[in-house]
């Protein structure tokens, strides 16, 4: 599943920047079973003014705010009436809310251009949310979303500073100034360097992120990039805890003439051959590999994926470093005790991104060998994309309707959750899992891990353990 900002809540650049917008109210979405809230009486609908005349700016505020051990809130109910709310609580007692966005003043927008920014390479049409920039300092720090630090204010800055909003994550790309402000098509992009410094000074972290374009900032500029990177990781406070190297996405609706080139199975295995070594290094001075590879890369290249131990504590799993690898000790797991044979048989198809389906046949084989159960494992391409080689989380209903046209299915087909957002049953091309069922013979079932998995396989699914 993904994380999708709210159409509702974007703001445009302008407004953005100025920060002029006040904050609306915290829309109440789900209250804990036995909290605070609940004995207050709160209802999703409710709107959450104030806590102690402070108008919460987004759910970090709330946290902070909440923390008061005695507390006044000015709520809203749906019907429009206002409610005075004092009550006291232990320092460490959260409320028990809930709510239906996380920033409440709006979501601040990306003011860069970046020619492989995936969000410029979507068709028109689509819901309006799929078009929403985020570099939102608030989000990525509560969630793990990247941002590139182009468009802090002062008070952004001071905020961060203040609240200890740290780790963030932070898109690089290049430390060289005059190269990152020419992938990022913005002159503010050159700070990252004294940005970096001011991290450091404060005792604030980022975890780095650096999608490398072939021909652009790969080869002597990657090499500088991770080696100035690294330069902020020593120490026992370290201001860079990680690095991400990941591949650019480069799908068919990409502007014209953007002079970007996808990454071939050889710029894999350079970029491989070139970052391992430097791992090594890092290993050495820092204690850490530092800097992480995601599984795209050896995936592209045809090479095994590094052992689980290579990824050390998976500080960039969320981006692609491990995810793979995890999964498959996962799967490693969870099919340790599979039985001789089951009472019934089973056959289930498994769909996967085209990428990933080799790295995957190991355990269907051995799912395979216990009698009665027959795993199909198909490995689609991306149509919808231009994409042959896609990894899982990028198939849209679109590809599922042409690539599962006419094939045996089985008795069940298997969709891995990552394919839809998070929250709601729909695909990355609008298209929703009510209109695949419809269109298929066969039932689905979206697997959240291993577990599901192997469960559907053996027919064990909702049984107690």
């Amino acid at each position: 599943m993904w994380n999708e900002p709210s159409a509702a809540l974007a703001l445009d650049q302008a407004e953005g920047q100025s920060q002029s917008r006040q904050p609306q109210p915290a829309v109440v979405d789900t209250v804990a079973p036995g909290s605070i809230a609940e004995d207050l009486g709160f209802q999703p609908g409710d709107r959450l003014l104030s806590l102690n005349g402070v108008r919460p700016r987004d759910l970090i505020d709330f946290q902070v705010l909440q923390g008061e051990e005695e507390l006044v809130l000015e709520v809203l109910d749906p019907d429009g009436s206002l409610h005075r709310v004092e009550l006291e609580k232990d320092w460490d007692e959260s409320l028990g809310l809930g709510f239906t966005e996380a920033l409440f003043d709006g979501l601040r927008q990306c003011n860069n251009h970046c020619p492989f920014c995936f969000i410029d390479q979507q068709p028109p049409g689509r819901r309006r949310s799929l078009y929403l920039k985020d570099d939102d300092y608030r989000l990525s720090f509560l969630y793990g979303s990247y941002l590139t630090l182009t468009n802090l204010t002062t008070s952004d800055w001071q905020r961060i500073e203040d609240q200890r909003l740290s780790p963030l994550f932070v898109s690089v790309h290049a430390t060289d100034p005059e190269l990152r402000s020419r992938l990022l098509v913005n002159p503010r992009a050159a700070l990252i360097l004294e940005q970096l410094q001011w991290f450091a000074k404060r005792r604030l972290q980022i975890h780095a992120q650096v999608v490398v374009c072939p021909g652009v900032n790969d080869g002597p500029a990657l090499e500088r990039t991770l080696t100035d990177l690294a330069a902020f990781g020593h120490g026992d406070w370290p201001a860079v805890l990680s690095t991400a190297v990941v591949p650019v996405g480069l799908t068919r609706f990409r502007p014209a003439g953007d002079a970007l080139r996808p990454v071939d199975p050889a710029a894999a295995r350079t970029v491989i051959a070139q970052v391992e070594p430097l791992q090594a290094r890092f290993q050495r001075d820092l204690g850490s590999r530092f800097a992480w590879l995601s599984d795209e890369w050896y995936l592209l290249a045809g090479l095994p994926l590094p052992p689980r131990g290579s990824y050390e504590d998976l500080p960039q799993q969320e981006n692609g470093v491990g995810s793979i690898r995890a999964f498959l000790e996962d799967l490693e797991r969870a099919t340790q005790a599979l039985p001789v044979r089951i009472p019934q048989p089973r056959r289930c198809s498994w769909v996967v991104g085209h990428l990933v389906a080799a790295a995957l046949q190991p355990v269907v084989d051995r799912l395979n060998r216990v009698e009665g159960v027959e795993l199909l494992l198909i490995g689609l391409p991306s149509p919808y994309w231009g994409q042959e080689q896609v990894v899982t989380g990028l198939l849209t209903g679109s590809d599922l309707l042409e690539g599962l046209a006419g094939r045996d299915l089985g008795d069940w087909l298997l969709l891995p959750r990552v394919m839809l957002r998070e929250g709601a049953e729909v695909f990355l091309d609008d298209r929703s899992l009510e209109e695949l069922r419809a269109a298929l013979p066969v039932p689905i079932q979206v697997l959240g891990g291993a577990d599901d998995l192997v469960a559907m396989c053996l027919g064990s699914w909702g049984r107690d353990a």
